[in-house]
Protein backbone atom coordinates (compact mmCIF):
# COMPACT_ATOMS: atom_id res chain seq x y z
CA UNK A 1 0.00 0.00 0.00
CA UNK A 2 1.07 3.62 -0.47
CA UNK A 3 0.95 4.14 3.28
CA UNK A 4 1.12 1.78 6.23
CA UNK A 5 -2.20 1.32 8.00
CA UNK A 6 -2.10 0.87 11.76
CA UNK A 7 -4.32 -0.31 14.60
CA UNK A 8 -3.50 0.96 18.07
CA UNK A 9 -2.84 -1.97 20.36
CA UNK A 10 -2.14 -2.06 24.12
CA UNK A 11 0.45 -4.83 23.71
CA UNK A 12 2.38 -3.83 20.61
CA UNK A 13 1.73 -0.11 20.32
CA UNK A 14 0.68 -0.57 16.72
CA UNK A 15 -0.47 -3.47 14.58
CA UNK A 16 0.99 -2.54 11.18
CA UNK A 17 -0.61 -3.43 7.85
CA UNK A 18 1.60 -2.96 4.81
CA UNK A 19 -0.08 -5.31 2.34
CA UNK A 20 -3.32 -4.35 0.60
CA UNK A 21 -4.39 -8.00 0.77
CA UNK A 22 -4.26 -8.01 4.58
CA UNK A 23 -6.13 -4.71 4.77
CA UNK A 24 -8.85 -6.03 2.45
CA UNK A 25 -9.22 -9.24 4.52
CA UNK A 26 -9.69 -7.23 7.69
CA UNK A 27 -12.54 -5.30 6.02
CA UNK A 28 -14.50 -8.44 5.10
CA UNK A 29 -17.76 -9.11 6.90
CA UNK A 30 -16.51 -12.54 8.00
CA UNK A 31 -13.52 -11.03 9.78
CA UNK A 32 -15.56 -8.15 11.22
CA UNK A 33 -17.90 -10.77 12.71
CA UNK A 34 -15.07 -11.70 15.11
CA UNK A 35 -15.72 -8.40 16.92
CA UNK A 36 -18.88 -10.12 18.19
CA UNK A 37 -17.14 -13.24 19.55
CA UNK A 38 -15.42 -13.05 22.95
CA UNK A 39 -11.88 -14.42 23.05
CA UNK A 40 -12.35 -16.03 26.46
CA UNK A 41 -15.93 -17.27 26.29
CA UNK A 42 -17.45 -16.99 29.76
CA UNK A 43 -14.27 -15.88 31.54
CA UNK A 44 -15.41 -12.26 31.42
CA UNK A 45 -17.96 -13.28 34.08
CA UNK A 46 -15.00 -13.77 36.44
CA UNK A 47 -12.56 -11.15 35.16
CA UNK A 48 -14.81 -8.21 34.39
CA UNK A 49 -12.37 -6.51 31.99
CA UNK A 50 -11.75 -9.64 29.90
CA UNK A 51 -14.12 -8.38 27.21
CA UNK A 52 -11.63 -8.64 24.34
CA UNK A 53 -12.63 -10.41 21.16
CA UNK A 54 -11.41 -12.89 18.59
CA UNK A 55 -10.98 -9.85 16.34
CA UNK A 56 -8.30 -8.25 18.53
CA UNK A 57 -6.60 -11.60 19.11
CA UNK A 58 -6.49 -12.37 15.38
CA UNK A 59 -4.93 -8.98 14.67
CA UNK A 60 -2.42 -9.72 17.43
CA UNK A 61 -1.46 -13.11 16.00
CA UNK A 62 -0.97 -11.46 12.62
CA UNK A 63 1.28 -8.78 14.19
CA UNK A 64 3.43 -11.30 16.07
CA UNK A 65 3.78 -13.40 12.90
CA UNK A 66 4.65 -10.26 10.93
CA UNK A 67 7.39 -9.34 13.36
CA UNK A 68 8.85 -12.84 13.35
CA UNK A 69 8.80 -13.00 9.55
CA UNK A 70 10.36 -9.62 8.90
CA UNK A 71 12.61 -9.20 11.94
CA UNK A 72 14.17 -12.68 11.95
CA UNK A 73 16.71 -12.98 9.14
CA UNK A 74 16.48 -16.78 9.03
CA UNK A 75 12.71 -16.72 8.52
CA UNK A 76 12.70 -13.82 6.07
CA UNK A 77 15.37 -15.33 3.82
CA UNK A 78 14.02 -18.90 4.01
CA UNK A 79 10.49 -18.02 2.91
CA UNK A 80 9.67 -16.47 -0.45
CA UNK A 81 7.55 -13.32 -0.62
CA UNK A 82 4.47 -15.41 -1.51
CA UNK A 83 5.11 -17.77 1.40
CA UNK A 84 5.45 -14.86 3.81
CA UNK A 85 2.09 -13.47 2.64
CA UNK A 86 0.46 -16.91 2.99
CA UNK A 87 1.64 -17.17 6.61
CA UNK A 88 0.35 -13.67 7.42
CA UNK A 89 -3.06 -14.50 5.92
CA UNK A 90 -3.20 -17.80 7.83
CA UNK A 91 -2.24 -16.02 11.07
CA UNK A 92 -4.97 -13.44 10.53
CA UNK A 93 -7.68 -15.96 9.56
CA UNK A 94 -6.84 -18.95 11.78
CA UNK A 95 -9.79 -18.27 14.17
CA UNK A 96 -12.32 -16.97 11.65
CA UNK A 97 -14.52 -20.05 12.09
CA UNK A 98 -15.19 -19.60 15.80
CA UNK A 99 -18.85 -19.72 16.79
CA UNK A 100 -20.64 -18.03 19.69
CA UNK A 101 -19.24 -19.10 23.08
CA UNK A 102 -17.19 -21.42 20.94
CA UNK A 103 -16.04 -24.22 23.22
CA UNK A 104 -19.41 -24.80 24.92
CA UNK A 105 -21.16 -24.47 21.56
CA UNK A 106 -18.79 -26.91 19.86
CA UNK A 107 -19.01 -29.47 22.66
CA UNK A 108 -22.80 -29.82 22.46
CA UNK A 109 -23.47 -29.25 18.77
CA UNK A 110 -20.41 -31.16 17.51
CA UNK A 111 -19.04 -28.29 15.44
CA UNK A 112 -15.32 -27.76 14.93
CA UNK A 113 -14.22 -24.16 14.50
CA UNK A 114 -11.05 -25.17 12.62
CA UNK A 115 -13.21 -26.88 10.00
CA UNK A 116 -15.38 -23.80 9.63
CA UNK A 117 -12.29 -21.64 9.29
CA UNK A 118 -11.25 -23.76 6.32
CA UNK A 119 -14.75 -23.65 4.83
CA UNK A 120 -14.98 -19.87 5.16
CA UNK A 121 -11.62 -19.44 3.43
CA UNK A 122 -12.54 -21.82 0.59
CA UNK A 123 -16.24 -21.04 0.05
CA UNK A 124 -16.64 -18.99 -3.13
CA UNK A 125 -19.55 -17.03 -1.62
CA UNK A 126 -17.52 -15.48 1.20
CA UNK A 127 -15.83 -12.11 0.95
CA UNK A 128 -12.68 -13.64 2.40
CA UNK A 129 -12.45 -16.13 -0.46
CA UNK A 130 -13.07 -13.43 -3.08
CA UNK A 131 -10.30 -11.23 -1.64
CA UNK A 132 -7.82 -14.13 -1.62
CA UNK A 133 -8.72 -15.28 -5.13
CA UNK A 134 -8.56 -11.73 -6.49
CA UNK A 135 -5.02 -11.56 -5.15
CA UNK A 136 -4.00 -14.75 -6.93
CA UNK A 137 -5.93 -17.66 -8.42
CA UNK A 138 -5.80 -20.63 -6.03
CA UNK A 139 -4.41 -18.51 -3.19
CA UNK A 140 -7.30 -19.38 -0.85
CA UNK A 141 -6.35 -23.07 -0.96
CA UNK A 142 -2.73 -22.25 -0.09
CA UNK A 143 -3.85 -20.28 2.96
CA UNK A 144 -6.38 -22.95 3.97
CA UNK A 145 -3.73 -25.66 3.78
CA UNK A 146 -1.48 -23.83 6.24
CA UNK A 147 -4.40 -23.30 8.65
CA UNK A 148 -5.17 -27.00 8.26
CA UNK A 149 -1.52 -27.84 9.04
CA UNK A 150 -0.83 -29.14 5.54
CA UNK A 151 1.83 -28.06 3.08
CA UNK A 152 0.52 -25.19 0.97
CA UNK A 153 1.87 -27.01 -2.09
CA UNK A 154 -0.52 -29.94 -2.30
CA UNK A 155 1.89 -32.11 -4.28
CA UNK A 156 4.68 -31.73 -1.73
CA UNK A 157 5.73 -34.30 0.87
CA UNK A 158 5.95 -32.88 4.39
CA UNK A 159 9.14 -34.78 5.21
CA UNK A 160 11.87 -32.19 5.79
CA UNK A 161 9.75 -29.71 3.86
CA UNK A 162 10.53 -26.08 4.66
CA UNK A 163 6.80 -25.40 4.72
CA UNK A 164 6.67 -27.00 8.15
CA UNK A 165 8.14 -23.65 9.19
CA UNK A 166 5.07 -21.86 7.85
CA UNK A 167 2.77 -24.11 9.89
CA UNK A 168 4.86 -23.95 13.06
CA UNK A 169 4.75 -20.15 13.04
CA UNK A 170 1.02 -20.29 13.80
CA UNK A 171 0.53 -23.78 15.27
CA UNK A 172 3.21 -25.31 17.50
CA UNK A 173 4.41 -25.37 21.10
CA UNK A 174 5.72 -21.83 20.71
CA UNK A 175 3.90 -19.92 17.99
CA UNK A 176 2.41 -16.52 17.15
CA UNK A 177 -1.01 -17.68 18.37
CA UNK A 178 0.16 -18.58 21.88
CA UNK A 179 2.52 -15.62 22.13
CA UNK A 180 -0.41 -13.28 21.54
CA UNK A 181 -3.18 -14.90 23.56
CA UNK A 182 -1.05 -15.35 26.68
CA UNK A 183 -0.19 -11.65 26.78
CA UNK A 184 -3.60 -10.41 25.62
CA UNK A 185 -5.59 -12.59 28.00
CA UNK A 186 -3.33 -11.62 30.90
CA UNK A 187 -3.55 -7.92 30.06
CA UNK A 188 -7.33 -7.90 29.73
CA UNK A 189 -8.00 -10.12 32.74
CA UNK A 190 -5.67 -8.11 34.95
CA UNK A 191 -3.58 -11.20 35.68
CA UNK A 192 0.22 -10.94 35.64
CA UNK A 193 0.93 -14.59 34.88
CA UNK A 194 1.00 -14.14 31.09
CA UNK A 195 3.76 -11.55 30.98
CA UNK A 196 6.58 -12.81 28.76
CA UNK A 197 9.71 -11.41 27.12
CA UNK A 198 8.28 -11.31 23.61
CA UNK A 199 11.14 -9.34 22.04
CA UNK A 200 13.72 -11.75 23.38
CA UNK A 201 11.80 -14.77 22.12
CA UNK A 202 11.30 -13.27 18.65
CA UNK A 203 15.02 -12.46 18.38
CA UNK A 204 15.86 -16.07 19.24
CA UNK A 205 14.02 -17.70 16.31
CA UNK A 206 16.25 -19.74 13.98
CA UNK A 207 15.80 -22.04 11.01
CA UNK A 208 17.89 -25.21 11.24
CA UNK A 209 17.44 -28.18 8.90
CA UNK A 210 14.10 -26.80 7.69
CA UNK A 211 12.83 -26.61 11.27
CA UNK A 212 12.17 -23.77 13.64
CA UNK A 213 14.62 -23.72 16.53
CA UNK A 214 15.67 -21.19 19.17
CA UNK A 215 18.99 -19.82 20.34
CA UNK A 216 20.28 -21.49 23.50
CA UNK A 217 20.69 -18.05 25.06
CA UNK A 218 16.89 -17.61 24.99
CA UNK A 219 16.24 -20.66 27.19
CA UNK A 220 15.34 -18.60 30.26
CA UNK A 221 12.82 -16.52 28.31
CA UNK A 222 11.24 -19.72 26.99
CA UNK A 223 11.16 -21.22 30.50
CA UNK A 224 9.29 -18.12 31.63
CA UNK A 225 6.90 -18.47 28.67
CA UNK A 226 6.12 -22.10 29.56
CA UNK A 227 5.51 -21.29 33.21
CA UNK A 228 3.35 -18.31 32.22
CA UNK A 229 1.25 -20.57 30.03
CA UNK A 230 0.89 -23.09 32.85
CA UNK A 231 -0.18 -20.48 35.42
CA UNK A 232 -2.60 -18.80 33.00
CA UNK A 233 -4.42 -22.11 32.56
CA UNK A 234 -4.92 -22.65 36.26
CA UNK A 235 -5.55 -19.05 37.26
CA UNK A 236 -7.59 -17.81 34.28
CA UNK A 237 -8.65 -20.47 31.77
CA UNK A 238 -9.51 -23.08 34.43
CA UNK A 239 -10.97 -20.65 36.95
CA UNK A 240 -13.84 -22.59 38.62
CA UNK A 241 -16.32 -19.69 38.35
CA UNK A 242 -15.55 -19.45 34.64
CA UNK A 243 -16.07 -23.20 34.29
CA UNK A 244 -19.36 -22.85 36.18
CA UNK A 245 -20.51 -20.30 33.61
CA UNK A 246 -19.43 -22.59 30.77
CA UNK A 247 -21.38 -25.42 32.41
CA UNK A 248 -24.51 -23.27 32.36
CA UNK A 249 -24.03 -22.67 28.64
CA UNK A 250 -23.36 -26.34 27.96
CA UNK A 251 -26.48 -27.36 29.89
CA UNK A 252 -28.63 -24.77 28.10
CA UNK A 253 -27.49 -26.07 24.72
CA UNK A 254 -27.84 -29.67 25.90
CA UNK A 255 -31.40 -29.03 27.12
CA UNK A 256 -32.36 -27.34 23.86
CA UNK A 257 -30.95 -30.27 21.92
CA UNK A 258 -32.85 -32.75 24.09
CA UNK A 259 -36.13 -30.85 23.74
CA UNK A 260 -35.76 -30.71 19.96
CA UNK A 261 -35.14 -34.46 19.89
CA UNK A 262 -38.40 -34.90 21.85
CA UNK A 263 -40.34 -32.66 19.41
CA UNK A 264 -40.85 -29.90 21.96
CA UNK A 265 -42.91 -27.03 20.57
CA UNK A 266 -40.74 -23.93 20.99
CA UNK A 267 -42.24 -20.45 20.93
CA UNK A 268 -39.10 -18.98 19.38
CA UNK A 269 -37.66 -19.61 15.91
CA UNK A 270 -35.40 -22.68 16.12
CA UNK A 271 -34.57 -23.10 12.42
CA UNK A 272 -30.83 -22.36 12.67
CA UNK A 273 -30.42 -24.41 15.85
CA UNK A 274 -32.11 -27.40 14.19
CA UNK A 275 -29.86 -27.00 11.16
CA UNK A 276 -26.80 -27.02 13.41
CA UNK A 277 -27.97 -30.25 15.07
CA UNK A 278 -28.65 -31.86 11.69
CA UNK A 279 -25.29 -30.67 10.34
CA UNK A 280 -26.83 -28.99 7.29
CA UNK A 281 -26.06 -25.36 8.08
CA UNK A 282 -24.89 -23.31 5.11
CA UNK A 283 -21.78 -21.15 5.53
CA UNK A 284 -23.81 -17.95 5.19
CA UNK A 285 -26.14 -19.23 7.93
CA UNK A 286 -23.24 -20.18 10.21
CA UNK A 287 -21.86 -16.67 9.84
CA UNK A 288 -25.11 -15.29 11.28
CA UNK A 289 -24.21 -16.96 14.58
CA UNK A 290 -22.48 -14.61 16.96
CA UNK A 291 -22.76 -13.98 20.69
CA UNK A 292 -25.36 -11.16 20.58
CA UNK A 293 -27.57 -13.52 18.53
CA UNK A 294 -27.02 -16.37 20.98
CA UNK A 295 -27.72 -14.19 24.03
CA UNK A 296 -30.93 -13.02 22.37
CA UNK A 297 -32.00 -16.67 21.89
CA UNK A 298 -31.18 -17.46 25.53
CA UNK A 299 -33.28 -14.48 26.65
CA UNK A 300 -36.14 -15.78 24.48
CA UNK A 301 -35.88 -19.27 25.98
CA UNK A 302 -36.60 -17.82 29.44
CA UNK A 303 -40.26 -17.68 28.33
CA UNK A 304 -40.61 -21.27 27.13
CA UNK A 305 -42.72 -23.71 29.15
CA UNK A 306 -39.88 -26.07 30.09
CA UNK A 307 -38.90 -25.40 33.71
CA UNK A 308 -35.32 -26.62 33.38
CA UNK A 309 -34.57 -24.53 30.29
CA UNK A 310 -36.19 -21.45 31.82
CA UNK A 311 -34.20 -21.84 35.03
CA UNK A 312 -30.88 -22.41 33.24
CA UNK A 313 -31.39 -19.39 31.00
CA UNK A 314 -32.29 -17.17 33.95
CA UNK A 315 -29.21 -18.39 35.78
CA UNK A 316 -27.08 -17.50 32.76
CA UNK A 317 -28.53 -14.03 32.23
CA UNK A 318 -28.45 -13.11 35.93
CA UNK A 319 -25.12 -14.80 36.75
CA UNK A 320 -26.46 -17.32 39.27
CA UNK A 321 -23.65 -19.79 38.88
CA UNK A 322 -23.26 -23.31 40.20
CA UNK A 323 -21.40 -23.58 43.50
CA UNK A 324 -18.40 -25.90 43.74
CA UNK A 325 -16.12 -27.72 46.15
CA UNK A 326 -12.62 -29.10 45.58
CA UNK A 327 -11.85 -32.75 46.34
CA UNK A 328 -8.42 -34.18 47.06
CA UNK A 329 -8.84 -37.39 45.05
CA UNK A 330 -11.02 -38.88 42.35
CA UNK A 331 -12.33 -41.42 44.86
CA UNK A 332 -13.56 -38.65 47.18
CA UNK A 333 -15.09 -36.81 44.22
CA UNK A 334 -16.95 -39.92 43.05
CA UNK A 335 -18.15 -40.73 46.55
CA UNK A 336 -19.55 -37.26 47.18
CA UNK A 337 -21.14 -37.19 43.73
CA UNK A 338 -22.95 -40.52 44.24
CA UNK A 339 -24.30 -39.42 47.64
CA UNK A 340 -25.59 -36.14 46.22
CA UNK A 341 -27.23 -37.93 43.27
CA UNK A 342 -29.27 -40.01 45.74
CA UNK A 343 -30.42 -36.91 47.64
CA UNK A 344 -31.15 -34.83 44.52
CA UNK A 345 -33.18 -37.62 42.93
CA UNK A 346 -35.20 -37.96 46.13
CA UNK A 347 -36.51 -34.43 45.40
CA UNK A 348 -36.87 -35.04 41.63
CA UNK A 349 -33.95 -32.77 40.75
CA UNK A 350 -32.47 -33.62 37.36
CA UNK A 351 -28.82 -34.36 38.14
CA UNK A 352 -27.91 -34.20 34.45
CA UNK A 353 -28.33 -30.42 34.68
CA UNK A 354 -27.73 -29.57 38.32
CA UNK A 355 -24.84 -31.76 39.40
CA UNK A 356 -21.47 -32.17 37.70
CA UNK A 357 -18.11 -33.68 38.58
CA UNK A 358 -15.07 -32.30 36.82
CA UNK A 359 -11.48 -33.52 36.50
CA UNK A 360 -8.92 -31.12 35.06
CA UNK A 361 -5.42 -32.15 34.06
CA UNK A 362 -2.69 -29.81 32.87
CA UNK A 363 1.06 -30.11 32.36
CA UNK A 364 3.40 -27.13 32.21
CA UNK A 365 5.23 -28.65 29.24
CA UNK A 366 4.10 -31.57 27.17
CA UNK A 367 5.20 -32.80 23.78
CA UNK A 368 3.49 -35.56 21.88
CA UNK A 369 5.42 -36.74 18.86
CA UNK A 370 2.33 -37.04 16.73
CA UNK A 371 2.52 -35.82 13.14
CA UNK A 372 -1.26 -35.60 12.95
CA UNK A 373 -1.22 -32.95 15.68
CA UNK A 374 1.81 -31.20 14.17
CA UNK A 375 2.86 -30.49 17.74
CA UNK A 376 6.57 -29.81 17.27
CA UNK A 377 8.83 -29.78 20.33
CA UNK A 378 10.70 -26.65 21.38
CA UNK A 379 14.21 -27.15 20.03
CA UNK A 380 17.32 -25.27 21.15
CA UNK A 381 20.33 -24.94 18.85
CA UNK A 382 23.51 -25.79 20.74
CA UNK A 383 26.93 -26.50 19.15
CA UNK A 384 25.42 -27.30 15.74
CA UNK A 385 22.92 -29.68 17.31
CA UNK A 386 19.15 -29.49 17.88
CA UNK A 387 18.14 -30.52 21.39
CA UNK A 388 14.67 -30.48 22.97
CA UNK A 389 14.45 -27.91 25.74
CA UNK A 390 13.56 -30.51 28.39
CA UNK A 391 17.01 -32.06 27.99
CA UNK A 392 18.80 -28.77 28.70
CA UNK A 393 16.57 -26.85 31.07
CA UNK A 394 16.54 -27.97 34.70
CA UNK A 395 13.22 -26.13 35.13
CA UNK A 396 11.50 -27.80 32.19
CA UNK A 397 13.04 -31.15 33.08
CA UNK A 398 11.71 -30.75 36.62
CA UNK A 399 8.16 -29.79 35.71
CA UNK A 400 8.07 -32.49 33.05
CA UNK A 401 9.25 -35.05 35.61
CA UNK A 402 6.64 -34.02 38.15
CA UNK A 403 3.96 -34.57 35.54
CA UNK A 404 0.49 -33.14 35.35
CA UNK A 405 -1.43 -31.33 38.03
CA UNK A 406 -4.92 -32.73 38.55
CA UNK A 407 -7.86 -30.85 40.01
CA UNK A 408 -11.13 -32.48 41.12
CA UNK A 409 -14.22 -30.32 41.54
CA UNK A 410 -17.89 -30.98 42.21
CA UNK A 411 -20.38 -28.42 40.90
CA UNK A 412 -23.93 -28.25 42.21
CA UNK A 413 -26.98 -25.94 42.24
CA UNK A 414 -27.11 -24.65 45.80
CA UNK A 415 -30.65 -23.26 45.51
CA UNK A 416 -32.03 -26.73 44.83
CA UNK A 417 -31.17 -27.73 48.39
CA UNK A 418 -33.44 -25.05 49.90
CA UNK A 419 -36.50 -27.30 49.68
CA UNK A 420 -34.83 -30.25 51.35
CA UNK A 421 -35.93 -31.39 54.77
CA UNK A 422 -33.82 -30.22 57.72
CA UNK A 423 -32.36 -33.72 58.00
CA UNK A 424 -31.38 -33.85 54.34
CA UNK A 425 -29.93 -30.34 54.48
CA UNK A 426 -27.59 -31.56 57.20
CA UNK A 427 -26.63 -34.53 55.02
CA UNK A 428 -25.79 -32.19 52.15
CA UNK A 429 -23.68 -30.00 54.42
CA UNK A 430 -21.80 -33.06 55.61
CA UNK A 431 -21.18 -34.26 52.04
CA UNK A 432 -19.97 -30.85 50.91
CA UNK A 433 -17.40 -30.54 53.68
CA UNK A 434 -13.96 -30.30 52.10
Amino acid sequence: MKEIKVFRDPLYGYVKVEEQLIWDLIQTKEFQRLRRIHQLGGTYIVYHTAEHTRFSHSLGVYEVARRIIYEVDDIRTTLTKEERIIVLCAALLHDIGHGPFSHAFEMVFNTIHESYSIKIVLDEKTEVNKVLENYSKGFSLKVANIIEKKCYKTECSMNQCKHNIMIDLISSQLDADRLDYLQRDAYNSGATYGEIDLERIIRSFLVVNNQIAFKYSSMHAIEDYLMSRYHMYWQVYFHPAGISYELLLINIFKRVKELIANSFNFKSDMLLIKKIINNNLLIEEYLELDEPWMIYKIKEWRYEVDDILVDLCNRFINRRLYKYITCKTKEILDSKYIKLVVLFQKYNINTSYYLYKDTLIKEAYQYYNDEALHNSPILLYVDDELIEIAELSHIVKGIKGIGAKTDYKLYYAEEDCNNFSAEDKLKVQEILKK
